[in-house]
């Protein structure tokens, strides 16, 4: 029998990646994924059903939510499918900048010379401008930290 002909259950599908089958169920579920077809009633599956699967993981890994996955999938063609990476990767880059600062100032009061991080003037200058900035954005999703990257150390 041919590779491309070979037919997965959802078990098997499942077990390739070390999901559980309700997790494909799942993904049946919102329109994520589909069998080729049933056989006395059981999913099977094809070999381009294990690149979609891969493909789904790895969106995952990148951020992207399961809906946002069918999004892209079901979209009609390449320009909104670009439309859609391009708007996951403006968030990615929000999402980076924001961990950024979240390491330069768990990495500031590592280094910090006072006796305990709490009582540094650096530390609470940089609260103070996070607290300024996020009383100043009124949309949680826009809020940013501030930079301790464009701070010199003292």
């Amino acid at each position: 029998m041919k590779s491309s002909s070979v037919e997965l259950s959802i078990g098997e599908l499942a077990a390739r990646f070390g999901l559980a089958p309700h997790v494909l169920r799942h993904w049946e579920s919102i329109g994520l994924l589909r069998p080729a077809r049933r056989v006395n009633g059981r999913r099977r599956y094809t070999a381009e059903h294990v690149g979609l699967v891969a493909l789904i993981l790895r969106g995952k890994d990148a951020g992207f939510s399961l809906e946002q996955m069918r999004d892209l999938l079901v979209a009609p063609d390449g320009e909104t499918r670009r439309a859609l990476l391009t708007d996951h990767l403006a968030a990615l880059d929000a999402k980076i900048a924001q961990l950024q600062r979240a390491r330069a100032l768990v990495e500031h009061t590592l280094k910090c010379t006072a006796d305990d991080f709490l009582t540094c003037p650096d530390l609470h200058a940089l609260l103070d401008e996070l607290v300024a900035e996020s009383l100043a954005v009124p949309d949680p999703a826009q809020r940013s930290g501030p930079s301790c990257l464009a701070r010199q150390e003292p």
